[in-house]
């Protein structure tokens, strides 16, 4: 009897160190890190990247993200240099990239349509393209942006050569438009919200009213051509987390702009409410899924900066963007 308690107790000690043994692997499961670069300072551009990071969804995808600011080399080299594995970039800035052989790739949409365009006072009487002649524009010193202008205006027989352009820099929409400029180049969700709580009326002149190929994706989420090379794994966790953090955002715009103010406590707080609501309806819109993009945007972009010699060659449009890792 003895001898038979004796075995019975060993074996039961075994059971119960085996045990405790596979809690401690569980806990201490080591995550993988990568670096996310923000393509500019914190807004409701970025809100699902800050809910899958208060979420947790990073954690349960088995990654430790760090988000970072941009640098003086920019998110598309940053991640292209190995430096970072994702950033936010742009369709254009994409493009631009790859037709100069930097390797990175478009791996989702953050938001599904261009949500940007021309703004002015409502006293300023700029309702259509052909009223930019003879006004300043104020930007911040690219191409693209004469291109576009005179792309609109061409459409109501006017010209780009009819517009003062301003290089303004970072100084705030608000400030240069009272002092400086007449129009300038904003996104809705964020400073045209801001105008309608600073009860100031704005003409927009949205992109899209007046172009189908100016219906680009902007922002988008990028990584590089070696990361899904070597570590798709880690890509697919990775939107897998965001792709949560975005549909939280869609579905529960009040409780994401907390989280967005929590993370970054130095933003109005009645603007990322205000903004959030408006855009959170927008990150899907009319797609099947959040994220996705079409091979027909992408090459209708490239062509009309193609056409506009934006860029010295035309876009291999399916090496530049990929639909794979985004969730069914």
């Amino acid at each position: 009897m003895r001898k038979y308690w004796t075995s019975f107790t060993i074996v039961l000690v075994v059971i119960l160190l085996a045990a405790c043994g596979g809690g401690e692997e569980t806990t201490d499961t080591e995550l993988t890190d990568v670096t996310l670069v923000l393509d500019w300072t914190p807004n409701t551009n970025h809100t699902g990247i800050y809910v899958a990071e208060e979420n947790g969804y990073f954690e349960e995808q088995g990654i430790n993200v760090d988000i970072i600011m941009p640098g003086e080399s920019g998110p598309e080299q940053t991640v292209a240099s190995g430096q970072a594995e994702f950033a936010i970039s742009a369709q254009e800035t994409v493009t631009e990239a790859r037709v100069q052989d930097i390797p990175i790739v478009s791996i989702g949409a953050i938001i599904q349509h261009n949500t940007s365009g021309f703004a002015a006072p409502t006293e300023y009487g700029i309702t259509s393209p052909k009223d930019f002649a003879g006004k300043k524009y104020g930007g911040w010193g690219a191409p693209v942006e004469a291109a576009v202008i005179d792309s609109l205006m061409k459409q109501e027989d006017a010209s780009v050569e009819d517009v003062e352009i301003i290089n303004i820099g970072n100084t705030d929409f608000f400030t240069a438009i009272k002092r400086d400029i007449d129009f300038a180049w904003i996104y809705y969700a964020w400073t045209g919200i801001e105008a309608e709580l600073r009860g100031e009326d704005l003409d927009m002149l949205y992109l899209t009213d007046y172009s189908d190929k100016l219906d680009y994706y902007t922002p988008v989420i990028i990584t590089s051509e070696e990361l899904i090379s070597e570590q798709d794994q880690v890509v697919a966790a990775f939107m897998k987390a965001i792709s949560d953090g975005y549909q939280f955002a869609i579905e529960n715009p009040d409780e994401a702009a907390d989280i967005l103010v929590n993370h970054v406590p130095d933003l109005d707080s009645e603007l990322v409410h205000a903004s959030q609501e408006w855009l959170s309806p927008k990150y899907q819109d009319d797609a099947d899924r959040w994220g996705v993009q079409s091979e027909d945007i992408w090459q209708n972009y490239a062509d009309w900066m193609y056409e506009n010699e934006l860029i010295d060659s035309e876009l291999d449009v399916k090496s530049a963007f990929t639909n794979e890792f985004i969730p069914e």
